[in-house]
């Protein structure tokens, strides 16, 4: 099992976010989160690469140590956690300073350890991949939208993760560049990269993901495979929210 989380609870103040999430993921799967604003999708992912600390349950990524949250946890576990995993954000997150390609190699140089000669060189492969390469010596300000959250992509995937999490990859983009970002993740899922995915494009979790979960209030309300899930929902609570996201006009 590449993560399994069990009874995740996290609140900040009296706002309980979230309130007992399990998650399974097995290697090579693709799994998409969807839900209403304020349902606690991102807090899983944070709390699911260590950003966040959850308040109880377990995390355990890819063989790695099963991390119980209700007591202090040992520094060595939030460096595994963190390890095992790299986050693909919302607002890209590059280093405005930085060129696209030391964005790149500073985690897996200075983190890693990895030699600066072959942190350049997986570093201009990964870039000439997602049709960057030209973009290497270019600085943040310099690319459009979709540039800076593929090379948000290329700096996950240099620090070779066993699981990728992205938040709303797209949901800070114009309208004309959400595909070339999407086209780069399905062709990850293609390749059976472990991704866990927070996306409002329903469209495209239908598409890529083999498992979809539903939140709400802080629960998981409903999972299941796309092809289920969104013709057939079990539960009002998620038939309410397609209907409302998928049929607008109707």
């Amino acid at each position: 099992m590449a993560l399994t989380a069990r009874g995740i609870r996290k609140s900040f103040g009296q706002n309980e976010v979230l309130r007992g999430v399990d998650l399974e993921v097995r290697r090579g799967e693709v799994i998409a989160l969807i839900g209403p604003s304020g349902s606690g999708k991102t807090t899983v992912l944070r709390s699911l690469n260590g950003l966040e600390t959850p308040d109880a349950g377990t995390i355990a990524v890819d063989g790695g140590p099963s991390i119980t949250f209700g007591a202090p946890v040992p520094k060595a576990d939030r460096f595994a956690l963190r390890d095992r995993s790299a986050m693909v954000f919302q607002h890209h997150n590059l280093f405005p300073h930085m060129t696209v390609l030391q964005n790149v190699i500073e985690g897996p140089t200075q983190v890693q350890r990895v030699p600066k000669a072959k942190a350049i060189a997986e570093a201009e492969a990964l870039l000439a991949r997602v049709g960057l390469a030209e973009k290497r010596d270019a600085y943040p300000f310099e690319l459009s939208g979709g540039q800076q959250q593929r090379v948000g992509i290329v700096r996950a995937l240099a620090l070779k993760p066993m699981l990728l999490l992205f938040d709303e990859p797209t949901s800070a983009l114009d309208p004309e560049l959400v595909g070339e970002v999407l086209a780069v993740i399905k062709e990850l899922a293609e390749e059976g990269w472990t991704m866990v995915i927070v996306t409002h494009e329903l469209g495209f979790a239908r598409q890529v993901a083999d498992e979809v979960l539903f939140l709400d209030g802080g629960v998981v309300v409903e999972q299941g495979p796309p092809s289920r899930l969104f013709t057939a929902p079990r539960e009002e609570r998620t038939r309410r929210f397609l209907d409302r996201i998928l049929r607008p006009f109707d």
